[in-house]
């Protein structure tokens, strides 16, 4: 008895609410699970044991989060080769053309607009831009809404993100799993037949298209590449663990695509499209909010660019003040809010608390970010906060992880990508555009509410009517 009490007080779990028989705390989630997990932190502690359904979780509300591991999967594997492949330094500077062709695009039509004093979608255009940018990079050119599906290319992918954010209650009683109560495995199946259909046409292009010596590899083509010189053999010898969805030739050389690579594509997809958007959505959105750090962007910006052209990617590093904007909008709009779910890779002890190995643990990157332990004013958009620090966004500064940590992090080079586009997508706005909100709202009044999912956009679009300012720059 007396060895019973000393092994149950070491293996104290975490504080956490009472769940209900079945449900556990299930219910307590909301339509913004990120607040929830907030709110019931600030009652039970940063470091919070829960049961959702049957899995045991604890929630993670403190920068000290050395502890977590993830498990490893194919679809990670590839997704770091490729993405190391296709993100170099030197490859990143290859699209810069095609980066500015695209932008200059966006602001030709946004200057018509302007010329008519109308009102500006920056939500849909800038997730536009995105996406056109993305399929540029990734699958080697751009694709009209209707090549996809009747449904169009961007609706087809906002249900995926959809379907993929939605929590499964089968995920947490499975004794319902097969029944798809929600429907969602009955429309991702049809969701991911649309894609299916659409990656064979892609990679048939690729495999049936002759390129040029000089001309740099898309995303695409560095896939097929690991699909032969590294996976074939391997494949050929274990062909009893593999599914595959597509079997092609090439020349003098055959590809195997499997369910991994089908997931990798949509993943770097998304990764690139999503959340690029959803950074610059959200950066307008706190500079139109807030007009003094507006002006002040404005004023960097005339200084260095000058007012006779546009903004260039050689301008990027020296706006100080426009990098200090965009961490601090990342701080307070995450674009990931939970961070996927972790597995603790042994048995462990946080202070007093015990984590058992392979306990699921959600971190609450949200809450992270808005600890006023942490950060003054933590509410309070203030992008000098971050002057004279040296706070890294690559996860090394585990009290700033928009983009996650440790192993579980984007790449170096994906994030370093990710943070040129929305530095040079927001400057060039800014720069080249006055923009005001629309039926003389006051900026306090700019509505700022959040729709939850993997990345996390606002819940409704961002308007504004934007007048040129640039002198004597011709497109």
């Amino acid at each position: 008895m007396w060895l019973w009490r000393r092994n149950n007080k070491a293996r104290k779990l975490p504080p956490g609410p009472k769940g209900l028989p079945i449900l556990g705390s299930l219910h307590k989630l909301g339509a913004n699970p990120h607040r929830d997990l907030h709110q019931l932190a600030q009652k039970y502690g940063p470091i919070m044991y829960l049961r959702l359904g049957f899995v045991p979780t604890i929630v993670v509300s403190s920068p000290d989060l050395v502890f977590l591991g993830r498990p490893h999967n194919e679809a990670a594997k590839y997704i770091s080769m490729c993405t190391l492949e296709l993100l170099s330094e030197t490859k990143i500077n290859f699209f810069r053309h095609m980066r500015k062709e695209e932008l200059d695009l966006l602001i030709k039509l946004v200057r018509e607009t302007a010329n008519d004093g109308a009102v500006v979608d920056l939500s849909a255009k800038v997730a536009t831009l995105s996406a056109d940018m993305a399929c540029r990079m990734i699958l080697g050119k751009k694709y009209m809404d209707q090549d996809l599906d009747e449904k169009g290319f961007k609706a087809v992918m906002q249900e995926l993100m959809h379907l993929a954010a939605t929590p499964n209650i089968g995920e947490y009683i499975p004794y319902i799993g097969k029944l798809d109560l929600q429907g969602l495995t009955k429309r991702m199946i049809v969701v991911g037949k649309i894609f299916d259909d659409f990656f064979e046409k892609i990679i048939d292009e690729h495999l049936q298209s002759e390129k040029g010596e000089d001309k740099m590899k898309d995303f695409v083509n560095v896939m097929l590449g690991f699909t032969y010189i590294n996976i074939k053999p391997y494949i050929l010898n274990n062909l009893d663990r593999y599914q595959f969805s597509y079997y092609f030739t090439g020349s003098s050389t055959i590809f195997f695509i499997t369910s991994h690579h089908i997931f990798t594509l949509l993943d770097i997809l998304d990764g690139s499209m999503d959340t690029s958007a959803t950074a610059i959505e959200w950066t307008l959105s706190e500079l139109l909010k807030n007009p003094r750090v507006m002006k002040k962007v404005q004023m960097e910006l005339e200084t260095v660019v000058g007012m006779n052209r546009k903004v260039e990617e050689l301008d990027l590093d020296k706006l100080e003040y426009l990098g200090m904007v965009v961490k601090e909008s990342l701080r307070l709009h995450p674009v990931a809010p939970l961070l996927l779910p972790h597995r603790s890779r042994e048995d462990c002890m946080i202070g007093e608390f015990f984590i058992p190995k392979k306990s699921t643990v959600i971190i609450n990157a949200w809450a992270i970010m808005r600890d006023p332990s942490v950060w003054d004013e933590a509410e309070k958009f203030w992008p000098e906060r971050f002057e004279g620090r040296n706070i890294d966004l690559r996860g090394r500064d585990f009290q700033l992880i928009p983009f996650g940590s440790g192993r579980r992090i984007w790449p170096g080079m994906q994030i370093r990508a990710s943070l040129r586009m929305v530095r040079l997508i927001v400057a060039q706005l800014v720069h080249c555009f006055d923009w005001k909100l629309p039926n003389d709202m006051l900026p306090s009044d700019l509505d700022m509410t959040e729709a939850f999912g993997l990345a996390m956009p606002r819940a409704n679009h961002l308007v504004a009517i934007p007048t040129y300012r640039l002198f004597n720059e011709r497109d």
